[in-house]
């Protein structure tokens, strides 16, 4: 019989939960990343016009991928991110659960430090995003590709099955964690931003308002995980998918930057400090749905199958 509160039961809960979310969300992660790599130094190097900046804002970006390549390219690269949530997902939530309740331990009145929650998410967080590394490298460029095309750029892959094959052909095994510290960087502060605040609003709410733990609760501590998460998380996701998107030289050198700190210094002194918080809005706008979609699909997961609530 299967145990409804082990570890592997609660991963595949998490990891279908996941799958509902990132399906439809996808359309504001390609937006985001489309927006990121805009205005970087690679422009002044490969766009074949001196105008290459096609966009501006959110929803014009969502509008011209739509206009210009067609509506299923707002799910360019769906495939992989589904595979990646299908690890990070199910590894971030079974981790997090396990330091909460197995290492550290609740408080009596089953409400968790702050400070533990931090560490926690930030491990969990990390852990995670290092073993999908290789599928959120694979995602990002397949969600670039429709853009070299219109830049008169020749494509680089056409599916998520030839992107990874062509990394691993390039690269070796080493070449699929391309980008990996950022990625990890940025997973460690979404987690502490989603995880921690989430656990903690959701107790607040449930010790000291009338408020019961149902799908209202689940609601309103998703809301304020999502923009706590997008805040803390936005600079290193713009680096994460820079550092992912540059290419190499013969010898296997990234073309732009040496590391993620040069990276950002490099970002912040040819485009300004707020260019770390390039596709806020739809990084925002995306982790709020998604984080309400998940959390409560993933709660009420849990309650049909037997689990105790997160």
């Amino acid at each position: 019989m299967v145990n409804p509160d082990s570890f592997f039961f609660k991963y595949g809960l998490s990891a279908c939960a996941a799958t509902v979310a990132e399906t439809v969300t996808y359309p504001l992660d390609i937006t985001k990343t489309r927006l990121q790599i805009q205005g970087e130094v690679a422009a002044a190097k490969h766009y074949r016009t001196a105008e290459a900046i096609p966009y501006r804002g959110m929803v014009r970006t969502a509008l011209g991928i739509v206009q210009e390549e067609g509506l299923l390219k707002l799910w360019q690269g769906v495939t992989p991110a589904i595979y990646r949530h299908i690890v990070y997902t199910g590894c971030r939530m079974g981790s997090y659960e396990y330091i909460r309740d197995r290492l550290f331990g609740k408080n009596p009145d089953g409400t968790f430090s702050v400070w533990k929650a931090i560490i926690a998410g930030s491990t969990a967080g990390a852990f995670a995003q290092f073993l999908s590394s290789p599928t959120d490298l694979v995602k990002v460029q397949m969600q670039t590709e429709g853009r070299r095309r219109l830049e008169g750029r020749p494509p680089r892959v056409n599916t998520a099955f030839q992107c990874f094959r062509e990394i691993l052909h390039d690269g070796g095994i080493r070449g699929l964690w391309k980008g990996w510290v950022p990625n990890v960087q940025r997973a460690a502060l979404v987690n502490m931003g989603d995880l921690t605040t989430y656990d903690t609003v959701k107790h607040l709410l449930l010790n000291h308002t009338t408020l019961r733990d149902n799908y209202v609760t689940h609601g309103l501590s998703s809301i304020c995980s999502g923009l706590v998460a997008a805040i803390v998380s936005t600079p290193a996701d713009v680096v994460k998918t820079r550092i992912m998107n540059q290419g190499t030289d013969t010898s296997g050198r990234p073309l732009l930057y040496k590391s993620s700190m040069d990276c950002l210094l490099k970002s912040v002194k040819q485009e300004g400090f707020w260019s770390l918080y390039k596709g806020f809005l739809p990084i925002w706008a995306r982790m709020a749905p998604w984080s309400l979609t998940f959390w409560i699909s993933y709660e009420e997961i849990r309650k049909l199958a037997g689990t105790a609530s997160f």
